[in-house]
């Protein structure tokens, strides 16, 4: 797999935003793609995998729940999504505590 850096020299990208456009003749011009140039993008990909009605905030909620699947914190969830409340981003994700299997039930305190 390839390091940052290693596409980055072999892209010739030295500073700036990654991702930039390409005029017809492979020149590089500009500061960077725009957003709307990001979401045709994905508009395409979604349609050649058969994703229909596909809106930005999906992936957003998509993004989110992998993250917690994944064992992300619910904080760190919430600072990326940019939530004041930690009880909003649980409503988000759709997660509840189960006080019937609290997490701190596994510390093994008992033993000591």
């Amino acid at each position: 797999m390839w390091q940052r850096q290693e596409w980055t020299a072999a892209a010739r990208v030295d500073g700036g935003a990654i991702f930039r456009r390409v005029s017809r003749l492979g020149k590089i011009w500009g500061d960077g793609i725009t957003l709307k140039a990001i979401w045709h993008v994905v508009k395409a990909a979604a349609k050649c995998a058969d994703i229909k009605n596909l809106a930005p905030h999906d992936l957003r909620r998509t993004c989110a729940r992998l993250c917690h699947l994944a064992g992300g914190e619910l904080e760190q969830i919430q600072f990326l999504l940019g939530h004041a409340s930690v009880q909003t981003t649980e409503r988000y994700l759709g997660c509840k505590q189960k006080l019937g299997h609290a997490v701190n039930d596994n510390l093994g305190l008992e033993d000591i």
